[in-house]
């Protein structure tokens, strides 16, 4: 016997099923929620008992509001599917869900979306998300005369108010405590958490893509020092990606994962921060020249930055990308992708192992006809798939997590693998270093090495990156950042490296100083170069420089 009826409910009851089934969705909301409160009294219990009920209470004037007929069922099914997606990488990663992760979720590229989609997430969102829709499709909703749908509709919201109004009274000072304390919790409840984001990210974007671009900088020229010289100066900066200080033997980790750094008579700073906690953050900003705390992304987006600015002095620029794209910050420069090259020796699907950026980066430095500034922009330690950001000659820690479920590996096999990562790092800059050191009979070389952000490896139930800064650990905000300088730029441009490795290792920096530092470390003059924030110009001895 053919079953031909659907599922049939009539409009109340699908409301209230409507707003249950979403309660139920936010079980992790209400478990942090409870663990936070601890309820230990019996104000505290009933306190905790109401988080559920005020969850309740507000899904069901929402869904009172969103019970249209023709509209309910594909809005509920996107709804349901999106809350299965969120609501998996907030149980395996701990991810909280706000503005800054829509930009990672849509400024991505297909490599990095294919690592996070595992067997797991599938079935999770199968289980979560298509099932319910399926089950949704089959109902037929009843609903009666209009007046009486209303009328049942408003008595729900009235109702719904009500009861959060007398929770509120009883308990508003707890609900204050608990939200203020703990901001990320309110990013825990979905829908609503990635709603608001994708409404915040599309109208970041849309308005500043209607923007006039305004330049800066625009009267920046070569200082006599730069000027002066008989070799052309090349600073390359080298941006990693998810290096998380705390590993590097350099800062002191008990492993040895920089030997071959250890070897270029580094300039390190130890005490180094991000200015966000994500790529698409920490990149448009560290080449901003804006401080992280007024960082304007919006502003970022239609402003020119620190390449624009060497490019009004007449440097020669270039960028060698290997992580995605540059996030804005290489728009209006010559740039490369070197995903795009098909180099066969070092890449595979569409994601390549770093050594693709010195493929023929003799050739480009040799090829020099002026004073440059070269970026490469890395791979590095990018997660989950940290076991495929290394070839098999650097699988030195082991055993090690093969897989981008990282959350069931072991842990201590979860760090064998990415300080696989940092060891890997640690070769592809020093053998940078090793072709800029092959040219001081041509060139004043420079470099400078830092990370975009750090990296969580499951420190307090937190995997990768992307917290929000206030409430971010410090494994994403410590950030390695150190400096090579050839013994002829030393000399010709007259720095002290006494002077400037006792201010490494006492001073607390930032990505905020990259911006002056590399105009100052080029000797570009212009109004837009701050000395204060030039991590070298306290150690000029030459007269006459910045």
């Amino acid at each position: 016997m053919r079953i031909t009826k659907k599922l049939q409910c009539k409009d109340s009851f699908f409301t209230l099923g409507c707003a249950l089934f979403f309660t139920l969705i936010n079980a992790l909301f209400i478990q942090r929620s409870w663990a936070i409160i601890s309820p230990s009294t019996l104000h505290d219990m009933l306190f905790a008992a109401s988080v559920p009920v005020v969850l309740f209470c507000g899904w069901l004037i929402v869904f009172s509001l969103l019970n249209v007929p023709f509209i309910r069922k594909p809005l509920l099914i996107i709804l349901t599917t999106g809350c299965a997606a969120a609501t998996w990488f907030m149980y395996a990663y701990g991810t909280v869900i706000d503005q800054n992760m829509m930009v990672n979720v849509f400024e991505t590229n297909s490599q990095e979306a294919t690592a996070l989609v595992t067997p797991q997430l599938i079935a999770w969102v199968a289980l979560a998300g298509l099932i319910p829709s399926v089950v949704l499709l089959m109902i037929k909703i009843r609903s009666g005369r209009w007046w009486y749908t209303l009328l049942m509709r408003l008595a729900s919201i009235l109702g719904a108010l009500l009861v959060i109004i007398l929770i509120a009274a009883l308990f508003y000072k707890d609900y204050a405590s608990l939200f203020r304390n703990n901001k990320s919790i309110v990013k825990m409840v979905t829908p609503a958490n990635y709603v608001s984001a994708l409404i915040k990210y599309s109208e970041t974007r849309w308005f500043a893509g209607s923007q006039a671009l305004i330049r800066i900088g625009e009267d920046a020229h070569k200082g006599a020092t730069i000027s002066g010289q008989h070799k052309k100066t090349v600073l390359v900066l080298v941006v990693g990606e998810a290096s998380r200080a705390d590993n590097y033997s350099l800062n002191g980790y008990s492993r040895e994962t920089n030997p071959e750094l250890k070897k270029q008579d580094m300039i390190n700073f130890p005490h180094a921060s991000s200015c966000g906690t994500e790529t698409a953050v920490s990149v448009p900003c560290m080449f901003s020249g804006m401080p992280r705390k007024s960082y304007d992304a919006n502003l970022a987006h239609h402003q020119e930055g620190l390449l624009d600015v060497l490019n009004h002095a007449g440097i020669n620029l270039l960028w060698r990308e290997n992580d995605g794209g540059c996030k804005g910050a290489c728009n209006r420069i010559p740039h490369t992708d070197m995903t795009q090259w098909q180099l066969n020796a070092f890449c595979k699907n569409g994601s390549c192992l770093d050594e693709a950026n010195l493929y023929r980066l003799d050739n480009v430095l040799d090829g020099l006809k002026q004073d440059s500034v070269l970026v490469i922009h890395l791979m590095g330690s990018h997660g989950p798939a940290y076991y495929q950001r290394y070839p098999q000659a650097f699988r030195h820690f082991t055993p090690t997590c093969d897989t981008n479920q990282i959350q069931d590996c072991d842990r201590q096999a979860l760090i064998n693998t990415y300080d696989n990562t940092i060891l890997y790092t640690d070769s592809v800059v020093s053998r940078t270093i090793d072709a800029l050191k092959a040219r001081q009979a041509t060139m004043n070389t420079a470099l400078i090495y830092l990370s975009d952000h750090g990296e969580s490896l499951g420190e307090n139930g937190l995997y990768l990156h992307g917290t929000p800064y206030l409430l971010a650990p410090s494994q994403q905000t410590h950030i390695p950042f150190m400096f090579w300088l050839s013994p002829d730029y030393v000399n010709n441009y007259g720095i002290s490296q006494r002077c400037l490795r006792d201010e490494a290792a006492n001073s607390a920096v930032s990505q905020d100083n990259l911006f002056s530092t590399v105009l100052g470390m080029m000797d570009v003059k212009s109004t837009v170069y701050q000395p204060k924030m030039d991590l070298l110009a306290r150690c000029r001895q030459a007269e006459g420089l910045h």
